[in-house]
């Protein structure tokens, strides 16, 4: 049976049908799972494709939010190619795409000569897992969760990460301003959020992503650019991936690779290379 391309608007017709495979690679497969559980509890409009062949999933891209970029699994080039094609048939705009490397290349070559544009790489991210915990850097402080008392310094902290990286895209300041309170005040209140404390004063910050079949995504890794070359978020991360670790979780993480220094440190925690991640613009 020929590859088939599979259209959805319901992140839940998504999951029940592809979940079984999004599940077999629960680490590589996170950043999706994550996004399509987190539709399924807080909607928002989104697509979603699934490739198939003889009723079995081959791989899954979505956009959500619509001005977002579209990720997609690892999947071979000839599945990509086609999800590619079948998006540009429908007539959609896609503002980027994001996903394993080989794949996600396949899938901007082939949208760059369906739609005549550029389709521009602009960042390469790595993808760790936490094999072992490393040895303790013995940075004074400790790890604690965020309380309600913290809500102000993290929106500060969060708007001012969101802004380093460069995203949200796509967005007037207010909107976006108003999506990362929303996000933050969700994870305040389901304890995802942690700092790292120094003789009184909140020097770092981490996030711990919803666990999806026994992976938790760590994010949101910040530090004030004062507070910087002191070791803080290494101390951050390392004692929340213990603290995950310790609780039966996967842990994971991306990287940009341009940062050296963020990709020495997760090592040096533990973590492993997992992927190469690339990042598109599609004009």
């Amino acid at each position: 049976m020929a590859l088939q391309v599979h259209f959805s608007d319901d992140p839940a017709f998504v999951l029940n049908r592809a979940g079984v495979f999004l599940a077999s690679q629960p680490v590589l497969h996170n950043l999706v799972l994550s996004i399509l559980h987190a539709r399924v509890a807080q909607p928002e409009p989104g697509r979603y494709w699934m490739a198939t062949q003889q009723d079995g999933i081959l791989g899954v891209v979505l956009q959500s939010p619509l001005t977002f970029p579209a990720t997609l699994t690892p999947m071979q080039p000839p599945v990509a190619a086609a999800m590619a094609d079948a998006i540009a048939d429908a007539g959609f705009a896609l503002p980027g795409v994001n996903g394993e490397a080989a794949a996600a290349a396949m899938f901007a070559g082939q949208w760059r000569e369906r739609s005549k544009s550029a389709a521009t790489p602009f960042q390469g991210n790595r993808l760790y897992e936490l094999l072992q915990i490393g040895e303790d850097p013995g940075i004074e402080g400790e790890l604690r969760q965020a309380g309600p008392e913290d809500r102000s310094l993290m929106i500060l902290w969060t708007r001012a990460f969101q802004q380093e990286i460069g995203e949200p895209g796509n967005q007037t300041e207010s909107r976006t301003d108003r999506a990362v309170d929303r996000a933050l005040d969700r994870a305040l209140a389901a304890g995802q959020l942690w700092l790292w404390d120094r003789i009184g004063e909140t020097v770092s910050m981490a996030v711990s992503r919803e666990p999806v079949y026994g992976v938790v995504r760590v994010s949101g890794v910040y530090t004030p650019r004062e507070k910087r070359n002191h070791g803080y978020a290494e101390a951050c991360v390392r004692a929340l991936s213990k603290h995950l670790l310790d609780a039966g979780h996967r842990c994971a993480l991306y990287t940009d690779l341009a940062n050296p220094t963020s990709n020495s440190i997760y090592r040096r925690i533990g973590y492993r290379a997992v992927a190469e991640v690339l990042r598109y613009r599609l004009e």
